[in-house]
């Protein structure tokens, strides 16, 4: 579909890319909420999403994942590592196709979707792993690597 995958300026923050795009419905007006029209997700701030997730609950507003790949331009450092963040990104919308996962409020199923995306991507072999600084051993680095990303990508999610 028209706009599934784009590029973006990600305003400095730390991440390479990502999948899925907060959609928020107002609940009274059923129209998009204009945070939708004001920035992408990678560009909003931790409290504006809280925010986001703090009108859902009161049942102000309805939020879905609208499925969309995201390569932050800032970050990608050539077409290797883009054909690496492309991958990851894509074993995220498979999961959301295949299973009926709601990483938007099911922390098990954010973890799973992204166990499955470390673990697939080839973003945890020896060779990435050295240019981050990050191999400590030879032995277990890739269930280390899977791990300790995971936990991060789950972390950075409110």
């Amino acid at each position: 579909p028209k706009g599934f995958i784009r590029c973006m300026d990600c305003e400095g923050k730390p991440v390479s890319g990502g999948f899925g795009m907060l959609q928020e419905v107002d609940v009274e007006t059923q129209q998009l909420h204009p945070v939708n029209t004001q920035k992408p997700d990678c560009a909003k701030s931790r409290q504006e999403i809280l925010d986001q997730f703090q009108r859902d609950n009161e049942g102000k507003s309805k939020l879905t994942l609208k499925p969309e790949v995201y390569l932050c331009q800032e970050h990608v450092a050539g077409q290797k590592h883009a054909n690496t963040i492309l991958s990851h990104e894509l074993i995220h919308a498979i999961d959301m196709c295949r299973a009926k996962l709601d990483p938007l409020r099911n922390c098990m199923h954010l973890a799973c979707t992204e166990i499955r995306a470390e673990n697939l991507s080839g973003e945890c072999n020896m060779y990435w792993e050295v240019l981050r600084g990050k191999l400590n051993s030879w032995m277990g680095h890739g269930q280390e690597c899977v791990r300790r990303r995971a936990i991060d990508s789950v972390r950075a999610n409110p």
